[in-house]
């Protein structure tokens, strides 16, 4: 006789349901698990059987086969621990239970408790769209699970708990989701930078319309502490923002244990000695990478030269299309990657290059080879380029004066509401993705600012991508304003933030 079980697996973003199936016959005892199962899930054999001797239950001494459905999808992880376990327990008749409306995940100890699995959000809202009615998960993952409606999510510390309940004799009660207070940091507010007007208005048109920004400047002079401060005056996440972003991590394992849904943009901040794979995934089973991990927030790459140049070089298909896809011989991940990018670095390999002060060591050839370590494709993509002087000595010590983020926030979400109203009908979110079919009906110019692009383009010599970066930059400061038409002050500000790569790349 065949019993079966139903399960769940990701590859990639994506989720598929997964029928366990077993065959219990005579002869020689055997126990085999087929349907391209990885080392992860050859393993359980052993773990399902320690866990049934340790628990009381009796291993079956005879052949049984377990066919792990569809045959032709690896199954990988130990997430099928759990029902393998039910599978073998039904089909020794064991236990006795209807589970066709059921799916089991979790990974089992030897002494039969269950720990916890990555993605168990994006397995239980298919687990939903697949009509089922329950799902069985290890108690640590039971609230990102219940964040599902028309779910029920039943926490399972032990299998003692779930054959229990399976026999209806003690039942589990379904999980209830509630969502920890992610509160900002109380420590990272705009009113903490001293003085940097320039910057930090760079900053507020940025977070005003998704750009990406390069900060230049010596060291001390606060890209970081700019930087760091970002999320702070960016839009509150949508509930499908939420989602997504939650989604991500729970399949990285990057998730808190016990922890909902993920209500604050992410901020990832790679040390400089990442990985090509580091920051785009990969591995034998491709996992997130830094990009995916910042998706709906902020990558932050402090001193950027000093990155590996494939690892930086990575970043220009994401920044375009907003997902990155890793491509191995049985399948395609593909991992959506929308993130805002801040780069920080020194004008110099010294730090002191056009420093009002400090004396700069590094001569001309020193100072071009540091900058062309970052290529000409990566620095078209970067939409503002803006310097980060020295501070002085009287705006350090000036008491109060500078404006919060909280001020500066409801300015960037005035902007904002104009563009969700404008892109309402199109997938894009903000101006940064402007898609080309659209431009001209979204960046109308007068003619004066017409004129004094023209002029700029033709002096400057800027790329078709430059043009674009700068209407983009200008048709925010013209949301920013309120103003429907993109106006001659919106554009020679716009332009002011191109000017650094023509200073130092080409000087």
């Amino acid at each position: 006789m065949v019993v079966k079980c139903n399960s769940l697996g990701l590859f990639g973003m994506n989720t598929y349901a997964i029928e366990i199936e077993a065959d219990l016959s005579r002869g020689m005892a055997a126990f085999d698990i087929v349907g391209l199962p990885d080392t992860a899930v050859k393993e359980s054999r052993d773990r399902v059987r320690s866990a049934m001797k340790n628990c009381g239950f009796e291993f079956p001494n005879s052949r049984l086969i377990l066919n792990l459905a569809p045959a032709d999808i690896k199954k990988e992880g130990p997430l099928y621990d759990l029902p393998i376990l039910i599978t073998v327990l039904k089909a020794t008749r064991q236990i006795n239970a209807n589970t066709d409306d059921s799916a089991f995940i979790g990974e089992l100890s030897l002494s039969g408790e269950l720990r916890g699995v990555n993605g168990v959000l994006p397995m239980a809202i298919a687990a939903r769209e697949l009509g089922l009615k329950k799902i069985y998960v290890p108690a640590v993952n039971a609230n990102e699970g219940a964040v599902v409606d028309g779910l029920e999510v039943y926490p399972v510390t032990h299998i003692f708990e779930l054959i229990d309940h399976l026999a209806g004799r003690r039942q589990i009660k379904p999980a209830v989701f509630h969502n920890s207070d992610q509160l900002p940091d109380s420590t990272l507010d705009f009113s903490q930078v001293k003085g940097q007007a320039e910057a930090k208005r760079a900053l507020e048109i940025a977070a005003a319309g998704g750009h990406n920004v390069l900060l230049i400047g010596s060291p001390g002079a606060g890209k970081s502490m700019l930087a760091k401060r970002m999320v702070t005056i960016l839009p509150e996440m949508t509930f499908e923002e939420t989602i997504e972003t939650t989604k991500i991590h729970s399949i990285a394992g990057t998730l808190p244990k016990g922890s909902g849904l993920i209500t604050m943009r992410p901020f990832r901040s790679p040390h400089h000695t990442v990985t090509r794979v580091g920051m785009t995934g990969g591995g034998t089973t491709p996992k997130p990478g830094e990009i995916s991990l910042a998706h709906n927030g902020v990558l932050f790459l402090d001193e950027l030269p000093e990155f590996q140049r494939t690892a930086l070089e990575v970043l220009r298909q994401p920044l375009e299309d907003g997902v990155v896809s890793i491509s191995r011989a049985h399948g395609t991940y593909t991992y959506p990657s929308e993130f805002m990018l801040i780069a920080a670095m020194n004008p110099c390999p010294c730090g002191y290059y056009n420093h009002p002060k400090k004396h700069c060591s590094c001569s001309d050839a020193a100072v071009h080879k540091y900058l062309n370590r970052v290529s000409g494709p990566l620095l078209d993509r970067i939409d503002i380029h803006i310097e980060v002087p020295p501070v002085e000595y009287d705006d350090l010590t000036a008491k109060g004066g500078e404006e919060p983020s909280a001020e500066i926030r409801k300015r960037v979400n005035a902007a904002r509401a104009i563009q969700t109203e404008r892109f309402r009908q199109s997938k894009t979110k903000c101006n940064a993705h402007i898609e080309a079919a659209m431009f001209e009906d979204v960046c109308q110019i007068d003619d004066k600012a017409d004129r004094m692009l023209k002029a700029a383009f033709d002096k400057l010599g800027m790329t078709a991508r430059a043009y674009d970066r700068i209407m983009k930059v200008a048709r925010t400061i013209a949301d920013l304003d309120q103003s429907e038409v993109i106006r001659a002050p919106h554009i020679s500000e716009a332009i002011q933030y191109r000017s650094l790569d023509r200073k130092y790349w080409h000087e």
